[in-house]
């Protein structure tokens, strides 16, 4: 297949080369000429495309408000697969579904990344044994679903779910946006810039993922806005009851407390 992936940053670059591996011809786009150089240098892709003409597959791997406008406006080839990779999915399907559409659209969001950002962080081997989410809706092409879904086992992902938009954005509230809320909020404690020969695993757990790339999350943290600010007020909730049992020195209550955050995390467990 002939897949044009627009957006060479750590995920778009990692798309490319995944795909480039297993035997499709793969061209990217991206705004910076510094970019398409890298990726053809260290042979990502196969080639720079200039538009979207000819592609069985566009790609687009960019921060949200963009992938919209894109999504909207351009003229992609009639019959042609377009998949985003977007963190939030019922926008962008609102902007699709707005009027009639002579190609076909299947919304993505592949579950891996680094703390670090730009196409120096990608590879080809990025995805291997990570989780894939395909979104469906009423309007999408079986076909169309299935040769994502191919896609997705050419890149190396392991387990491949499948859900609605509104079902996706809800269940990333809780396990990515939340984090990177959680993360970020963590240290700004006035005793982290102090805390060096103090760290362990558990810091490093609760930091990895605060330096992203604020632009985009802040984005992606308003147009999923009512399920994460849900999420953030259950998290408080449970917060203050931690707060008051210790504040009352209450170790029956923080033991209680804490073997239910135990038993749900070894229910979560079980299940994968």
């Amino acid at each position: 297949m002939k897949v044009i992936v627009y957006g060479l940053g750590i995920i778009g670059a990692s798309v490319a080369a995944s795909l480039k591996r297993a035997g499709h011809t793969v061209l990217g786009m991206n705004r910076s000429r510094v970019s398409i150089d890298y990726a053809l240098e260290h042979r990502m892709i196969d080639g720079e495309a200039v538009g979207f003409s000819g592609a069985d597959i566009v790609v687009l791997a960019l921060p949200p408000r963009v992938t919209m406008r894109v999504l909207d406006e351009s003229d992609f080839p009639a019959g042609c697969i377009v998949a985003d990779i977007c963190g939030v999915k019922a926008p962008l399907e609102r902007v699709v579904y707005s009027r009639p559409r002579t190609w076909k659209y299947v919304g993505t969001h592949p579950m891996a990344g680094k703390e670090t950002s730009g196409i120096r962080s990608a590879s080809e081997d990025l995805f291997r044994g990570a989780n894939f989410i395909l979104t469906r809706a009423p309007q999408t092409e079986n076909g169309a679903l299935e040769t994502v879904r191919s896609l997705a086992k050419d890149m190396g992902f392991g387990r491949i779910v499948e859900c609605t938009a509104e079902e996706h954005d809800r269940m990333i509230a809780l396990t990515s946006q939340l984090a990177h809320v959680v993360s970020n909020a963590y240290v700004t404690s006035p005793l982290a810039s102090g805390c060096r020969g103090f760290t362990g695993g558990s810091f490093q757990d609760m930091t990895r993922v605060a330096p992203v790339d604020e632009q985009v999350w802040a984005e992606l943290f308003c147009m999923n806005s009512a399920p994460l600010s849900e999420e953030i007020g259950r998290l408080i909730c449970r917060l203050e009851q931690f707060r008051t049992a210790v504040d009352r020195s209450d170790e029956k209550e923080l033991c209680a407390l804490m073997r239910e955050g135990k038993s749900r995390y070894r229910e979560f467990f079980s299940g994968n």
